[in-house]
Order: structure tokens, then C-alpha cells, then sequence
């Protein structure tokens, strides 16, 4: 899709919008948009919504091969929207078998999260909690991303506007119950710990084997390995402070863990409802520029 504007220069830049499929999170955007930068346009020529994954270049359609080959070099996949239909999506998503594999990573998610919680309040462990709380959010985020699919920019970004408004209440949940644990300290169960950091683990692998089948010519697998890897990360995180509850006898490991997911929550929350809300901004004016622009060629 695009539209044009005169710079005054003799030289027209357009509006031009490309789905990203793989990216994870805001550090993501700020690659894909370092990556566009490089191909030697300005720094506001160039968005990339970390809520939608929408990357807008302002450009002369000339400059679009040297800028696309300058994204790709990222590993993502970019795939130009053409019309005003922005719910287009690619043949994965189209995908029945597809959309079957994203619900068993869904049910494996929140029901590992459940889990994961009992065994949290078992061990006595904020970390062990915390990482429970972030299984349930990427299963009900994603659970929320299958509805969302096929979508119009409006309602995604409404969409992602709900995730990052739970994310950041799942972030100030975990940032409060760990502070009250800082005053009220009592040494985590390290064997527990140790045991539900290690199924997490497992869970996150079994999470991934339905989807490895669209490794091939599908870009969102990336996502897929993303998420696993700071999931990965997290559950590694657990099982080490386990090791040093068990050695040190103190609850200090545990609760820095817990600090440490907390902040990733809150991070994470502030960057997707920021670009939720310039995608919600952008959406209103494209239609709101769509309905004058029809009421200008009605005739009377």
C-alpha cells in the first residue's frame, strides 16, 4: 500500500507497509529498523511496530530494493502489503495444521503455567511463580494471536494493546509479591525449585516440536525459536538459583530471578502498548483520510 507526497524536491516519497514475520519483541524492531537505516535513509523514514509487526518506510519507491535487501540481512521475512486489505496473511496461517500446532503450544503453555504455580507455592519460590506467570502469558498471548489472525490493523493492534496491557499487570503482580517477599524472607525449597526449572525446560522443547515442520518457507518459525529461547533462558535462570538457594541458604537468588522476569514483563508491556497505540493512531487517520477522500468524489 502506498501513498504518495511531494518533498518539494522533485521527488515523491511514499508510504510503503511490510508484515514482519519472526520478530519477538521491541529489540527486534529496533534491529529491523537499524538494518533499513543502513541502506542510507533517515531514522523517521523507517517504522517498525513491535505490537503489529508492521514495518511503514516513507520512501521513493526507487529506494525499496536497496532498503529490502538491507532488512533481510536480518533473517526475518517481509512480506509488502499492496492494498488497503492489511488482513492478508501468509500461507502458514492459512494453514489448518497450522493453527492446530499453535493450539498445542497454547494448552501445553497454560497448562504447564498451572502447574508450575502450585509448584510455586509447594517450593515456597517467587522465581518459580513468576516463570508459571510467564508460561500463562505467552499461552494466552498466543491464544490471542490465533484469534487476531486475518484481522484488520485496527483490531490487531487493539489486540496487542490488551497483551501488553496484561503483560504489564502480570509484571507489576510478580514485582509486588517479590518486594513483600524481600521483607518476609524464608529460604525457597532449592529441590523443588531445581525440579519444576528442569520440566519447564522440557516443556518449552515439546512446545516447539509441533511447529518444526513449517521450518521451511516460513519466517514465523523464527518466532517460535525466539520465544523458546527466552523461555529458555528464564527456566535456566530457576534451575541456577536453585543451585545457589541450595548452596548459600539464602532466598536472595530466588527473588532476584523474580526481579529480573518482573522487569522483562514491564519492559515488554511498555513497548508493545506504545506501538499499539501509534498503530491505533496510524489506523484512525488512514480512515479517516479513506472517508473524506470518498466524500470528496460522492456526487451531489
Amino acid at each position: 500500500m502506498a501513498n504518495a507526497q511531494n518533498t518539494g524536491l522533485g521527488v515523491d516519497v511514499e508510504s510503503f507497509r511490510y508484515r514482519v514475520s519472526g520478530m519477538d519483541c521491541a529489540k527486534d524492531a529496533a534491529q529491523i529498523e537499524r538494518a533499513a537505516q543502513s541502506a542510507g535513509i533517515a531514522p523517521d523514514a523507517v517504522k517498525v511496530s513491535s505490537a503489529t509487526h508492521i514495518m511503514t518506510l516513507n520512501v521513493p519507491e526507487a529506494r525499496l530494493p536497496e532498503i529490502e535487501r538491507a532488512v533481510q540481512t536480518t533473517g526475518y521475512g517481509f512480506d509488502r502489503i499492496e492494498s488497503h486489505n492489511d488482513a492478508q496473511q501468509g500461507a502458514a496461517h492459512q494453514d489448518p495444521t497450522y493453527r492446530r500446532a499453535l493450539w498445542i503450544v497454547v494448552i501445553l503453555n497454560v497448562g504447564y503455567g498451572v502447574v508450575e504455580m502450585v509448584g510455586g507455592f509447594l517450593a515456597g519460590s517467587q522465581a518459580v511463580k513468576a516463570d508459571a506467570l510467564d508460561f500463562i502469558g505467552d499461552g494466552l498471548i498466543t491464544f490471542l494471536g490465533l484469534l487476531a489472525i486475518g484481522w484488520s490493523l485496527v483490531w490487531r493492534a487493539r489486540s496487542a494493546l490488551i497483551q501488553g496491557v496484561f503483560l504489564g499487570i502480570l509484571g507489576l503482580g510478580v514485582l509486588g509479591t517479590t518486594i513483600w517477599r524481600v521483607f518476609t524472607q524464608t529460604a525457597p525449597d532449592a529441590g523443588l525449585m531445581g525440579l519444576f526449572g528442569f520440566i519447564a525446560l522440557v516443556v518449552n522443547v515439546l512446545a516447539v516440536l509441533p511447529l518444526l515442520r513449517f521450518r521451511k518457507g516460513d519466517a514465523n518459525m523464527r518466532a517460535v525459536w525466539l520465544f523458546s529461547r527466552n523461555d529458555a533462558i528464564g527456566n535456566a535462570a530457576v534451575v541456577i538459583a536453585a543451585g545457589l538457594v541450595a548452596w548459600l541458604g539464602s532466598a536472595w537468588p530466588d527473588l532476584i530471578v523474580a526481579f529480573g522476569i518482573a522487569g522483562l514483563f514491564l519492559h515488554s508491556s511498555w513497548s508493545i502498548i506504545r506501538d499499539a497505540r501509534a498503530d491505533l493512531r496510524t489506523a484512525y487517520a488512514a480512515t479517516l483520510g479513506s472517508l473524506v477522500s470518498a466524500r470528496c468524489v460522492t456526487p451531489r
